[in-house]
């Protein structure tokens, strides 16, 4: 089941590969850590290694080994007993904050592969920029959809 789950991770990313940074995989990992909490770590790393095995393990991906871990740890710190609305607020101010820093985040272990000094990782970042508000945009909408899913999964789970 929860390589299934990695699947529709990458094939959600996979099928708005279109749009810049306009997709459902920050979506799909806070309702999966919302309903299965520390195991939607598996769906996380199989989106993950599919990332690979489609476009290659070079130098991007990398990044990718903590950077959707990093979504997985804000969403673990919401109490599973927290309201439904208070995880639906927080899931979107998750998601679209993960979305805003993506590049920040992403920085500094591309600057340490490719030799960036630090003014010149700033500058990565700012270049960037724009695609990590368009990041936060697309993640922010694609958001709205975690309680109606959370409380389909709940109710078939």
């Amino acid at each position: 089941m929860f390589s299934m789950l990695g699947a529709i991770i990458f094939l959600s990313d996979l099928l708005m590969e279109a749009l810049p940074n306009v997709h459902g995989v920050a979506m799909f990992i806070a309702l999966f850590t919302l309903i299965y909490r520390s195991k939607a770590l598996i769906p996380i790393y199989v989106f993950v290694f599919l990332n690979g095995v489609y476009a290659g393990f070079a130098q991007w991906w990398i990044p990718y080994l903590y950077i959707w871990t990093i979504l997985w740890v804000l969403i673990m710190l919401i109490p599973e007993k927290a309201s439904i609305k208070t995880k639906f607020v927080l899931s979107i101010i998750f998601c679209s904050l993960h979305g805003l820093l993506f590049g920040i985040l992403y920085a500094p272990l591309q600057a340490l592969m490719f030799g960036l000094s630090f003014k010149g990782m700033i500058t990565w970042i700012a270049v960037g920029f724009p695609f990590d508000i368009i990041h936060m945009c697309g993640n922010f909408a694609m958001s709205f959809l975690i309680i109606p899913l959370y409380k389909i999964i709940k109710k078939i789970a």
